[in-house]
């Protein structure tokens, strides 16, 4: 049996052969809550005492239908995500919906099950928190304790959530604001472990705002108040240890940690030692000490095993493999990236999990295992890609929320247009009758208004012809940057094609992937609007390092295409060398401050010049191909470079084939020669 389920068994037992309570009079509420919160809190490193505890001290009303019902039911749930018992808390929030007064509990319950499963639960935790407004109202949250039963632990429950996954997503201003109203909720209730929480919550957001002296206040007022308690001073030790982090500051993060796990072991509280471990093995790694790593982590791996907490033990599964990777101990690293393959639950969301695809890429050309670099880079990009089209579906929302009136009547206003030419084109054609029934009598004033109707016809087909140009043009254009996009593109390379540009004898021209380094670190650091401000100017600045007659596309998320027509492979290594220094020579201005931003590139001229003189044929598609393969050889280099295709020797498609297949072997071997420029310094 598996340690985490045999943690499930000894839950059910412990549940089944509680004593059963004794009915007596209820106590103080008060009292009461406080007494489930501390179950609750302890029940994070050892589930079984607890939920014995809980049946143990059942009483008679928290039996169905009695008042207090709820808030032991929803400690019971808690103490089963405790233990990873998902399915069984989820049936309890099932129980907590159908009471009366219950459902928000039910909602919170479920929120804190998602986010154990891996997934976002903001938006229950959302819809619990407005539930709970009803007694808990913004602003006022002495009264509400005070006078309105505000169940201000579960709406603090709810507020926590919610503002991590702001903090993840780098919505900073509306994380701290909730942090705040946690922490007034903390003090109105006088739960001093709710408030030293939220001011270590609080220092980590001020942080992320390169707030560092107003984040380090806050640590010390939290400091001050968990003396005494290890629990606490372990959990203030583990926010200091995030905020030196971010604040570049390794060795000070390390010493944080190594102090909140020694407070940790004195409270005896084993699951949370074993993820500050967890947590050890990555600042080990980057302080260069790998074999302490690797003791700390594998000490903590059974007892994350144990307890089914499937979130650090994915993560730890993944330090591990770079700390081997980094020993060139390779096989057991793939043992270690295998395990996580084999794990049955999503733990984690895809920013994550691309900044865990992007550290194995660097780490495996770091180790010289190119192969494995590439595709952890394919990953990666696979990955940003889908996190890209979530970014861009949730921007263009907000754009199509910003701009609908706008757009909306820009629609009216041409449909308008529209129906005014088409009704002036059956009003032309009643004129046109009547000047033919007039004909006999009337010969040359009928003559004059003939010609007269044609020219109104002539103008109004041609202001439709122009109505349908403007629609097919913004249908080609990307909204952020007014470049063109890749339908326009496909468009160009179809009618390239129709006039036999592109048919037997291949594609001709120049081709040029250029990616943003570390782009998906603007967005979690910075925030989409300044993404969104680097993006803009990127183009901007890619536009003006090549000619008029070139083609400049986004290609997607952070990648651009440059297409040109006719280019000689000496004037495509000039132009890529003006898109590097003019992308990487400047910082970029954006809302959060001058960002220094700097690209990798890829590009070649077709067809391929072979050896002996031999032209290599390709169709645009393989062109693509081939410019995207060098990209990712300038990204396994080491970035802010580009490497272009001088010359491939091969003769015919199998040995061109071949080549594609394992593209590293052969550069190594002389059969394809790459010209290689630096970035700016």
């Amino acid at each position: 049996m598996k340690p985490a389920r045999q943690l499930l068994a000894a839950l059910l037992l412990a549940w089944a052969g509680g004593a059963s309570a004794t009915p007596v009079a209820p106590p103080d509420p008060a009292a009461e809550d406080l007494w489930l919160a501390g179950v609750q809190r302890r029940a994070f490193d050892d589930p079984a005492a607890m939920l014995a505890e809980l049946q143990r001290r059942w009483p008679a009303h928290a039996e169905p239908g009695q008042p207090r019902e709820a808030p032991w039911l929803l400690a019971r749930g808690r103490v089963l995500l405790a233990a990873g018992a998902l399915d069984a808390a989820d049936a309890v929030a099932t129980q907590l919906m159908a009471l009366s007064g219950g459902a928000e509990r039910g909602w919170l319950l479920r929120a804190l099950a998602q986010e154990r499963a891996g997934k976002s639960g903001s938006a229950l935790a959302a819809r619990a928190l407005d539930g709970l407004n009803a007694r808990c109202p913004v602003g006022e949250e002495a009264r509400a304790v005070r006078e309105l039963g505000c169940d201000f632990r579960s709406a603090w429950e709810a507020l926590n959530l919610i503002q991590r996954d702001q903090l993840n997503q780098g919505e900073f201003i509306g994380a701290e604001s909730n942090t705040r109203r946690s922490l007034a909720l903390a003090r109105a209730g006088g739960d001093k472990h709710l408030a030293v929480l939220s001011m270590g919550t609080l220092a980590i957001v001020l942080q992320s705002q390169d707030l560092g002296d107003a984040a380090r206040a806050q640590l010390r007022a939290a400091e001050a108040e968990s003396q005494g308690d290890p629990i606490l001073g372990a959990h203030v030790r583990h926010a200091q240890a995030v905020v030196e982090r971010r604040a570049g500051d390794g060795a000070a993060a390390r010493s944080a940690l190594e102090a909140a796990l020694v407070l940790a072991e004195q409270a005896d509280a084993p699951h949370m030692a074993a993820v500050l471990r967890s947590n050890l093995v990555d600042a080990y790694m980057h302080q260069g000490q790998l074999k302490e790593a690797l003791a700390v982590g594998q000490r903590a791996m059974p007892v994350l095993q144990r307890f089914g907490d499937l979130y650090f033990e994915r993560l730890l599964h993944h330090n591990l493999a770079v700390a081997y990777i980094k020993l060139r101990q390779f096989d057991i690293a793939r043992q270690q990236l295998g395990r996580i393959q084999e794990s049955s639950a999503d733990s984690t969301g895809l920013a994550q999990r691309g900044r865990e695809l992007r550290e194995l890429g660097d780490t495996w050309a770091e180790a010289g295992q190119y192969k494995e670099a590439l595709a952890a880079y394919a990953a990666e990009r696979e990955l940003n890609a889908r996190a890209n089209e979530r970014n861009r579906a949730a921007a263009l929302e907000d754009l199509r929320r910003k701009y609908d009136s706008v757009a909306k009547q820009r629609d009216l206003d041409l449909l308008a247009r529209d129906g005014q030419l088409k009704d002036q084109q059956l009003s032309n054609h009643r004129l046109a009758q009547q000047v033919g029934i007039a004909l006999g009598a009337l010969l040359l004033l009928s003559l004059a208004l003939i010609g007269v109707t044609l020219l109104r016809m002539r103008r109004a087909q041609a202001q439709l012809k122009v109505n349908q140009n403007l629609l097919r043009a913004q249908s080609e254009r990307d909204p952020l940057t007014h470049l063109s996009n890749r339908r326009h593109f496909l468009a160009v390379m179809e009618q390239r094609r129709q006039q036999a540009d592109a048919g037997p004898e291949g594609f001709h021209g120049a081709l040029m992937m250029v990616d943003i380094d570390h782009f998906k670190n603007v967005n979690d650091w910075h925030g989409h609007a300044a993404g969104d401000a680097v993006i803009v100017e990127v183009a901007r600045r890619i536009r003006a390092a090549v000619r008029d007659t070139d083609l400049v596309v986004r290609w997607g998320g952070e990648e651009f295409l440059v297409f040109s027509p006719e280019l000689p492979g000496t004037d495509l290594a000039q132009m890529a060398d003006r898109i590097l220094r003019g992308i990487g020579g400047e910082p970029i201005m954006t809302g959060e401050g001058p960002l220094r931003i700097t690209a990798s590139i890829g590009f070649a001229s077709f067809p391929l010049g072979g050896s002996f003189g031999s032209c290599l044929r390709l169709q645009w598609e393989q062109a693509v191909n081939w410019a995207d393969m060098v990209l990712y050889k300038a990204k396994a280099e080491g970035r802010n470079r580009g490497v272009g295709i001088q010359a491939v020797d091969a003769g015919d498609g199998d040995t061109l084939a071949h080549i594609q297949q394992d593209f590293d072997a052969a550069c190594r071997n002389g059969q394809v020669k790459l010209n290689l420029l630096p970035g700016p310094a």
